[in-house]
């Protein structure tokens, strides 16, 4: 027997997830410098670090011999302080993917099933498998969530539902009404992670009041992230909110220092940093309101998107993709998702969109 065939055949199964390509294995590619490399593919924040966090994580550097807090005491007092939480309610992660796979570790096993919607994020079927969970994708609606079809297909079998508000790779949008009803429709017996990565970039009558309802849905957990508006994505730490209980039962299976001391320092500095965030927003809707007005000039079909990112449905995306590679510019193919014939850009700069718009225009003027 090879060792290989120690591990679960399920695991054996699972397609690894594909980041997107860093600005140095492209610029290793193409002999490009890498200063001269846009990358937009993986919904980072192209603002940078926030001066508040790097002040945070120059404090913290002299400690770094030390292990950091396995409670996350400051990160936690921060955040049940901002959003009026109990810290018993409190789970934090490195990354929300980090967050995603200790829900799957805490609740799921072999022969159960999780609901999720089709182009919906690739990591909720990567967890499910990796406990030997069956995943259930329910065909998309208009490229969203069709929330009726997904209660329909929760069964006996289900312990739990993702849902993606606002949707990557996609970039829809489901109202406030919609989620209030899902909740409250979906069996106490089965957990709905509300996934709220992107929550940041909506406008507040387009949020749903997630916290709100954990005192009364014990069966949802709501999930979010420093990486994407906060700008850490290369700190990773992620957070959710459940009832005592059930976060009680996710904290049983994390490891106790899974989120770094430089990572919860920065993430306490910037949760209190309004003007990072409203600047990070605001740059957000001009770059996608410059992008999609691109694609309306240029004749491109897209998803509406109320993400940091917008999906654009391109002719031959494959070789599109190689020439904006070419000439230095990053994107992400969406093919692992089954959308072949689209392509999502991140949100960047000014000066990154508008390189972005031109080296786009002239790939396809060649045809």
């Amino acid at each position: 027997m090879h060792p290989v065939d120690l591990a679960p055949e399920y695991v054996r199964a699972i397609a690894p997830y594909q980041p997107g390509k860093p600005v140095s294995e492209l610029a290793r590619e193409m002999g490009l410098a890498e200063d001269t490399i846009v990358k937009l593919a993986s919904n980072e924040n192209p603002l940078g670090l926030p001066a508040s966090a790097r002040a945070a994580i120059e404090r913290e550097l002299a400690e770094l011999a030390r292990y950091p807090d396995g409670n996350g005491f400051a990160l936690k007092a921060a955040l049940c302080a901002r959003f009026g939480v109990d810290a018993a309610q409190v789970v934090l992660g490195n990354g929300s993917n980090d967050v995603l796979e200790l829900i799957a570790r805490a609740f799921l096993k072999p022969g159960d099933e999780v609901v999720f919607s089709q182009y919906a994020f690739a990591v909720y079927p990567l967890v499910a498998q990796a406990t030997g969970a069956r995943g259930v994708a329910v065909p998309a609606k208009a490229w969203g969530h069709d929330l009726d079809a997904m209660l329909a297909a929760i069964n006996d079998r289900t312990r739990v539902v993702f849902v993606a508000n606002p949707n990557n790779p996609t970039g829809t949008l489901l109202s406030p009404e919609a989620i209030a009803r899902f909740v409250a429709a979906v069996p106490e017996s089965v957990l709905v992670v509300l996934d709220e990565a992107y929550t940041e970039y909506l406008a507040p009558e387009a949020r749903f009041d997630s916290v709100g309802a954990l005192a009364q849905y014990p069966n949802l957990i709501v999930s979010r992230t420093f990486s994407k508006a906060y700008g850490l994505a290369g700190l990773r730490v992620g957070f959710a909110f459940a009832h005592p209980e059930v976060a009680d039962l996710i904290n049983r299976v994390r490891q106790p220092f899974n989120v770094n001391s430089l990572a919860q320092a920065a993430a306490v500095a910037v949760l209190d940093d309004a003007d990072y965030l409203a600047r990070s927003v605001e740059v957000n809707h001009a770059g996608v309101r410059a992008l999609t007005e691109a694609f309306d000039r240029l004749g491109l079909e897209y998803i509406p998107s109320s993400a940091n990112f917008v999906t654009f449905r391109a002719p031959d995306a494959a070789r599109l993709n190689s020439r904006l590679l070419a000439e230095g510019v990053i994107v992400r193919p969406l093919a692992p998702y089954g959308m072949g014939d689209w392509l999502r850009v991140s949100i960047g700069l000014p000066g990154e969109n508008a390189r972005f718009i031109e080296v786009l225009g002239a790939a396809l003027a060649r045809g």
